[in-house]
């Protein structure tokens, strides 16, 4: 724990403008960034007498080894670059909404020259119409079916897509008018993107200049007496109010707003946001956050709307936003809304009337998040505090392990030798620290040494960045000033490895040989699911029903999940070469064009250099070079069905084949691994 006078900057070097400002620990990790109107004044407030701190604040600056601040000209300016270093860093001490779920949208792509109509998560791209988010996918395909009978678009994969254009037969939807089939040419790219650019207008809110133009051109059918274009149209009318009807009006002057509510305590806050658009709620999200800083309803509302606005621009940004009260200062956020939007943005708390009451609906959602959140949290939090208390106390740790390292070696019959490492914060996986590794020091299986070598390797490269970053004395500078997450910079508390007494005493042995000493090793054994310590004869028996040998066992099976997933990428990588990956400068498409012109590298392997520079794209010097390398590559023997003596097809290629089985029957190269053979 740091005294915050050790690093307290001196009198008159704190510059009274506005700037952004970051906290460091001892790591030289950032753990929290801010942003101030005046940064002598906000940076003041920390290094009063701590007794007068909020406990919040003071763990952060006692945790913190050293402050440094960036000027900015306004306070948009520093808005933005807040937002920018928060996604940079990830600080401990900043509050972080997180979605409770991944929230799927509704997504027109077209950026592409037939859109395609489907359910989109995660990440945005640019060119693709998002409409939403939905609680539900099921909800996006209800709303699609009905519409698709209006505005017959695509939603087929690319790969269906051109199935159908190579075989001239459009898919079931095709058939049955709920798609335009532009890949068989029903209808032309321009078509189909009119129908697109409708069917986003719809979404849109824009609903009832089009209802009023299918019902005048069904009275018009009507009266020329063409009833069944007249019905078709009736139908396809009602399939459009009945798509209306899934989001109820709550705004009846077609207002296109978003809602935001807050409901926290001392030490979580929920948040809830309404989508609303054409005066109907098209969609909804809820977020969670622990309170690590002090801060207030305004202060959450600020840090919800960088969060929800910060990677968006244009109508994504709605012109107007309601919340429950206003940032401190306003103006800067308005301005950083308006940028991002292009115009200006409406920022203020509803008064009176509908749109009250709607925020009030919305308030009670949030409320009701923040007691669920809480209800499961509790469960969550107390059963993961036991686990490590019961592992602490298991294998005679002074405290308990906060950061667990898992190790897992997998081959597959002594090839392909990768080993992971997994860890585990707090109980909780942390999946952007996982880290694999490849098997260098030695040819063949043996998980011992690899064991050895892949806790040496990690380590090693834990002292490199610990000696790089000035840790070893306290006189020397630290030289990275990036403060970017860096790979194996931070020790654990705990290293498990997936075997027993050997691989426990590999890994002692090669913490022992960096001299590091203050980590604790453990091995969990699967056959009986026993914890071995190095350098006992006996394992420690942890019950069966004990929330610590759960834990250790969800630790160890992570492991080995992520080193087979690699093994098994690694292996089918390997199974897919062919003898053209090692020509030099023949890329993929030119490979691809020699395999479909000869069908095989057998083929190819027989044909003259002026055959070879038939093919498109290959010139004579190219034709050389390959001719070269197949002429040394050695061809691989055939395969061979020992059950019938059949020599299989030629799969030299290196495209999926035919192998046998371990009974000698043939396996598609697309079989389970388990037919394949043993691996671990």
């Amino acid at each position: 724990m740091a005294d915050p006078s050790s690093y307290r900057p001196g009198p008159g070097e704190i510059p009274d403008s506005p700037g952004v400002y970051r906290f460091r620990d001892e790591h030289r990790r950032v753990i929290y960034v801010g942003k101030a109107k005046s940064l002598r004044q906000r940076l003041a407030n920390y290094f009063q007498d701590l007794a007068g701190l909020h406990p919040r604040t003071r763990t952060m600056v006692t945790t913190a080894a050293s402050v440094e601040w960036t000027v900015v000209s306004t306070e948009v300016e520093a808005l933005q670059l807040e937002y920018s270093w928060i996604k940079e860093y990830d600080p401990r001490f900043n509050v972080k909404y997180r979605d409770d779920k991944s929230y799927p949208y509704l997504a027109v792509t077209m950026n592409e020259e037939y859109p395609r109509v489907q359910v989109m998560r995660g990440h945005k791209k640019k060119g693709v119409r998002y409409f939403g988010p939905y609680t539900h996918a099921w909800a996006i395909r209800d709303t699609v079916d009905l519409l698709l009978r209006v505005f017959p678009v695509r939603t087929c994969s690319a790969g269906v897509f051109r199935n159908a254009a190579r075989t001239g037969r459009p898919c079931l939807l095709g058939y049955i008018g709920k798609c335009s089939a532009p890949c068989v040419d029903r209808v032309s790219a321009e078509e189909h993107r009119d129908l697109a650019e409708e069917f986003c207008d719809f979404m849109a809110g824009r609903t009832g200049t089009y209802i009023r133009r299918l019902e005048k051109r069904m009275a018009q059918a009507a009266e020329e007496m063409e009833y069944e274009r007249a019905a078709r149209l009736r139908d396809d009318i009602g399939a459009l109010k009945k798509a209306m009807e899934k989001s109820a009006v709550v705004l009846a002057d077609a207002t296109d707003a978003d809602l935001i509510a807050v409901a926290e305590d001392e030490l979580e806050a929920a948040v809830q946001i309404f989508h609303v658009r054409g005066g109907r709620v098209r969609g909804q999200r809820g977020w969670v956050t622990d309170k690590v800083e002090e801060i207030d309803t305004g202060a959450l509302v600020e840090h919800a709307l960088q969060q929800l606005y910060g990677e968006e621009t244009g109508d994504a940004v709605p012109r107007e936003v309601l919340v429950p009260a206003l940032p401190d200062p306003l103006e800067p956020v308005q301005q950083w809304l308006a940028g991002r939007r292009g115009s200006g943005v409406s920022l203020r708390v509803p008064q009176r009337g509908d749109k009250k009451a709607l925020m009030e609906t919305v308030q009670r959602n949030a409320q009701q998040a923040l007691v669920l959140h809480k209800t499961k949290r509790a469960s969550d939090l107390t059963t993961r505090s036991r686990a490590l208390e019961e592992i602490a106390e298991a294998l005679g740790l002074d405290s308990a392990p906060l950061r667990i390292e898992c190790y897992d070696i997998s081959h597959f019959q002594g090839d392909d030798v990768v080993a992971s490492m997994v860890v585990f914060e707090d109980g909780l996986a942390r999946k952007s620290e996982y880290r694999r590794f490849q098997i260098k020091g030695f040819a063949g299986q043996d998980d011992v040494r690899s064991m050895h070598e892949v806790v040496t390797r990690r380590f090693r490269r834990y002292l490199a960045e610990k000696e790089r970053t000035g840790e070893w004395t306290e006189d020397e500078e630290p030289r990275d000033d990036d403060g970017r997450p860096r790979r194996f910079a931070y020790p654990p508390q705990l290293v498990v490895v997936d075997g027993g007494q050997p691989q426990v005493a590999a890994a002692r042995r090669a913490l022992d040989e960096l001299g590091i000493d203050d980590i604790a090793v453990c091995g969990l054994a699967k056959r009986l699911e026993e914890v071995w310590l190095p350098g006992e004869d006996d394992p420690v028996v942890l019950p069966r029903t004990s929330e610590g040998l759960y834990l250790l066992q969800r630790v160890r099976d992570e492991a080995h999940r992520f080193a087979i997933t690699y093994q098994r990428a690694k292996r089918a990588k390997r199974i897919r070469s062919s003898p053209l990956d090692d020509v030099p400068g023949l890329g993929g498409t030119r490979k691809q064009a020699l395999i479909k012109h000869f069908g095989s590298v057998k083929k190819l392997r027989s044909a003259t250099i002026d055959q070879i520079c038939e093919v498109p794209g290959i010139g004579r010097k190219t034709a050389e070079t390959v001719a070269a390398a197949l002429a040394q590559a050695v061809p691989a023997a055939p395969a061979v069905n020992t059950a019938t003596g059949e020599i299989m097809e030629d799969v030299e290629d290196g495209t999926p084949g035919t192998t046998t089985g371990s009974r000698g029957e043939p396996v598609p190269a697309g079989a389970p691994e388990e037919r394949r053979g043993q691996e671990r």
